[in-house]
């Protein structure tokens, strides 16, 4: 079933209600997902987009319903990640000789997806397509955030289909963002931005004042997940450029593994004491063999300090600690700063292990870290307050 999103344009996707997780287990989605595919019917019939393969056949059925196959004259393949492009072998066998306008990039990966020697027309930034009363302007986006990204800007309705720029993983019925409750819809744009385009920072900002630059109204914009922004579309843009510049809050989170609770009563601690020397700051503590590890990177990327700890084990750490710390590092977080802390019982690498991937992940240390022996007693553990109270003054 479609939903009108404009006058020529129909949203033909699939909602994901029971999806929890994404890319394999590297994203979670508490909220599920949609795969978004737009039908825009002018003197020609172009589809924007497909589903994931595991919808192809329902994606393709529903689609039959909405408009006879013979009659779309153009795909337009935005991305070649295969949540985009999963119902294109099933589409193409029906329609086989139908034109793909994708970037060269994307000739490149859906070719190496599915194998075949499609009608691909490549295109790259500024090319048009016209479609009768209406015109389709691309504009490549690339490492936005692969590199066969790109937009579709739809004259006329002043449409951009952003692709996975101003997205989020977040199921629902309502379709525009002036349908659904901001908190929720911002709660996972943040952390669709954090986990997932975070590294691409530079670029977003660079992209978003490119397509500023070409002084196209904006009506709408239609990311490939999530809901449409209708209401005021440049608020997600003008977020992006806020999120792209080094982003921060005025918060400091923790985050830990703990064996025997002497980590966990560590960063107790050292939390008390951050918040005795500043009342305003916002503290969050995350143990991250208990969190959800999206959540807590999201947490990260608001922060404008964070520390992490973990016992030493077999001369290293806790491994889920290990784990987060890389996602860190891939993330390239910048404009913020950072320490270890955590207890040990005999030879206590770990703080200056965390420290050290602290440093690789381009991330300022504050200080050397705090490490205290065994279960921290009572004097321990007003050092770990003091910890807290210096830790503050440093920043």
């Amino acid at each position: 079933m479609g939903y009108k999103v404009s006058e020529k344009v129909t949203w033909v996707g699939k909602i994901d209600w029971e999806l929890t997780r994404f890319h394999g287990n590297e994203y979670s989605t508490h909220r599920g997902s949609s795969y978004n595919s737009y039908l825009i019917r002018d003197k020609k019939t172009v589809l924007i987009d497909t589903v994931w393969q595991p919808f192809d056949k329902e994606f393709i059925e529903n689609l039959k319903k909405e408009i006879d196959l013979e009659k779309i004259d153009y795909i337009i393949a935005n991305h070649a990640e295969v949540d985009h492009s999963g119902a294109l072998e099933e589409l193409m066998r029906e329609i086989p000789d139908t034109p793909i306008y994708c970037t060269k990039n994307g000739v490149k990966s859906l070719k190496g997806h599915y194998h075949q020697d499609w009608n691909f027309v490549e295109v790259k930034t500024g090319d048009t397509l016209d479609i009768g009363e209406n015109r389709l302007i691309f504009v490549e986006a690339r490492m936005l955030h692969w590199p066969d990204s790109m937009f579709t800007y739809m004259t006329g309705e002043n449409i951009l289909f952003s692709n996975d720029a101003f997205g989020q993983h977040y199921a629902s019925e309502l379709l525009f963002n002036d349908c659904v409750d901001y908190a929720e819809l911002y709660q996972e744009a943040i952390k669709y931005y954090a986990n997932i385009l975070t590294p691409f920072s530079p670029l977003v900002m660079k992209k978003i004042e490119e397509v500023l630059s070409f002084n196209l109204p904006v009506d709408m914009i239609c990311p490939s997940h999530g809901v449409i922004w209708r209401e005021n579309p440049i608020q997600i843009v003008n977020k992006y450029l806020e999120w792209a510049n080094h982003y921060q809050e005025n918060q400091i989170t923790l985050i830990y593994d703990t064996m025997w609770d002497g980590t966990r009563r560590m960063a107790e601690a050292i939390a008390e004491g951050i918040k005795a020397a500043d009342d305003k700051v916002v503290v969050k503590l995350y143990n991250v063999s208990k969190s959800d590890k999206n959540d807590v990177i999201t947490e990260v990327f608001k922060s404008k300090a964070f520390l992490v700890g973990s016992p030493t084990i077999n001369r290293g750490i806790l491994f889920s600690t290990a784990g987060i710390l890389e996602m860190i590092k891939g993330l390239g977080f910048k404009n913020k700063k950072a320490a270890g802390f955590g207890c040990y019982g005999w030879s206590g690498e770990n703080v200056k292990m965390i420290t050290e991937e602290i440093n690789k992940a381009g991330i300022a240390i504050v200080d050397e870290g705090i490490r205290e022996m065994w279960n921290p007693d009572e004097e321990a553990l007003q050092r770990c307050r003091e910890y807290g109270r210096n830790f503050i003054e440093k920043l």
